[in-house]
C-alpha cells in the first residue's frame, strides 16, 4: 500500500530531494541536482519566486521505504498574466509502478482542486531559469546540469494519468566546424558596419560581472513573451550570477554591445560540468569540487547554456556575432561538440541560427497539461 506524507520537516525535504539520486544510482547517464540547491530552491528565504509563488511537496512511501515524489507550485504571477487557473507540477520522480504515479499525482490534482484551479501541468519550476520538462527523446545522452534526467517509463505514466503534450522543448548538439560558415561571417560583419555591434573583449570574470546585470535585464524583455515565462525577481538574478562567475571563461561570456557601449545580447558557454556534479551524487564535497575544475579546464564538450537578444535588436545579426565568435574560441581550445539548453519548439528564431552548423536535435523534452 501506497501513503502520500506532506514534507514539512528539514529531514523530509532531504528525503525529498535526494530520492532521484537513489533510483538512478545505477544510470549513468543521469546527472544529480545539488541538494543543497534543491533545499535553497525551495527555501522562501532564498528563493526570490516566493513573492509570487507558493508550493506544497509529498513523498510516497510503501513500507517505510521512500518510492516517489512529487511537487507543486502555484504561480500567481504566470497565471496572471496568461489569464488562467494553473498549478505547476514539478520533481515527478517515482519507481515504475503506477499505484505510486497515480497516488501521487492524485494528491497533486486534489490540491488544484482546493485552489479552483483548473489545469494541472509541468514538469515546471519557478521560472524559466529552473530545470524543467520531461525527457521523451534522448534518453542514451548525458544530461547537462541545468537539465534534468528521467526514464523512458516516465512517459508511459503520463499517458495512462491522462495527461496531453502542452508543448516541447528541443535541445540541438553541433560538431564544432573547422571554419566557421560563410554565412554566418557575412551576416556577423554586416552586424558590425551597419549596426555598430561589438563583442566585448573580457581578461578575466571581474571584467564580466558588471555585464551580468545587463544579460539578466535581456532575459526578462526577450523572453516575456514565451509560454509560462514571467519576470526573474532580483534574487533570482543573483543566483544565476553567482552561476555564472562561479563556472564561467571570460572567453565564453559573448557580450554584444552597440556603439554606446549598451548591452543587446549576450551568450554563456562553458565546459560541461556534468561529469564533475555525477561524481557527487547530489553532494558538494572535496572529491566532486576536484572533478569540477577538472571538467573546467576540459574544453572538449561544451555546454552553451542559453542566448539572448534585446527585442528592438533581434534579426539584425547579434546571433551571428555571437557564434562567430563563439566559435573561434571553442576552435581554440580544442572542442569538439557543442550541446544547447532547451529552446521551445516553436522559437524558430533561434534553432535557424544552427541550420548554418552540422547540427541535429539530440533531446527533446515534454510539458504535459491535465485538464480538471
Amino acid at each position: 500500500m501506497v501513503k502520500i506524507i506532506e514534507v514539512l520537516s528539514k529531514s523530509d525535504k532531504k528525503r525529498f530531494f535526494k530520492f532521484p539520486n537513489t533510483l538512478y544510482k545505477d544510470c549513468p547517464l543521469y546527472v544529480p541536482v545539488l541538494t543543497s540547491d534543491e533545499m535553497g530552491t525551495f527555501d522562501p528565504s532564498k528563493n526570490g519566486a516566493y513573492q509570487y509563488a507558493e508550493s506544497r511537496l509529498w513523498l510516497a512511501e510503501r513500507d517505510g521505504e521512500v518510492v516517489g515524489r512529487i511537487g507543486a507550485i502555484l504561480n500567481h504571477a504566470a497565471n496572471k498574466k496568461e489569464g488562467t487557473r494553473m498549478l505547476r507540477f514539478t520533481r515527478f520522480d517515482f519507481i515504475d509502478d503506477f499505484e505510486v504515479s497515480e497516488a501521487l499525482f492524485k494528491t497533486a490534482v486534489d490540491w488544484a482542486k482546493e485552489l479552483g484551479m483548473t489545469q494541472l501541468t509541468g514538469p515546471l519550476g519557478f521560472s524559466n531559469l529552473d530545470k524543467q520538462g520531461m525527457l521523451v527523446d534522448g534518453f542514451d545522452q548525458m544530461d547537462m546540469y541545468i537539465t534534468l534526467y528521467n526514464y523512458p517509463y516516465y512517459m508511459t505514466h503520463m499517458d495512462r494519468l491522462g495527461l496531453v503534450k502542452r508543448w516541447d522543448w528541443v535541445e540541438m548538439k553541433m560538431n564544432v566546424p573547422d571554419e566557421t560558415p560563410d554565412k554566418v561571417n557575412r551576416v556577423a560583419s554586416i552586424a558590425e558596419s551597419r549596426f555598430g555591434y561589438h563583442v566585448q573583449p573580457f581578461k578575466s570574470m571581474n571584467e564580466v560581472k558588471p555585464y551580468i546585470k545587463g544579460a539578466m535585464d535581456i532575459i526578462n524583455t526577450a523572453f516575456a513573451k514565451l509560454h509560462g515565462v514571467v519576470p526573474l525577481s532580483q534574487k533570482q538574478m543573483d543566483n544565476m550570477s553567482h552561476l555564472i562567475m562561479l563556472v564561467g571563461k571570460p572567453e565564453y561570456c559573448l557580450m554584444v554591445a552597440n556603439e554606446a557601449n549598451e548591452l543587446v545580447g549576450f551568450g554563456f558557454l562553458a565546459p560541461s560540468i556534468s561529469r564533475g556534479i555525477r561524481s557527487g551524487k547530489g553532494g558538494m564535497g572535496l572529491f566532486t569540487i576536484l572533478n569540477i575544475l577538472r571538467d573546467l579546464r576540459d574544453h572538449r564538450h561544451i555546454d552553451f547554456y542559453m542566448i539572448g537578444v534585446r527585442p528592438e535588436d533581434q534579426n539584425h545579426g547579434v546571433e551571428a556575432l555571437i557564434l562567430r565568435d563563439g566559435i573561434m574560441h571553442l576552435k581554440k581550445h580544442g572542442a569538439i561538440d557543442c550541446q544547447t539548453g532547451p529552446m521551445l519548439e516553436d522559437n524558430h528564431v533561434v534553432q535557424n541560427s544552427w541550420k548554418q552548423f552540422d547540427a541535429w536535435i539530440h533531446r527533446r523534452r515534454r510539458c504535459y497539461v491535465y485538464d480538471i
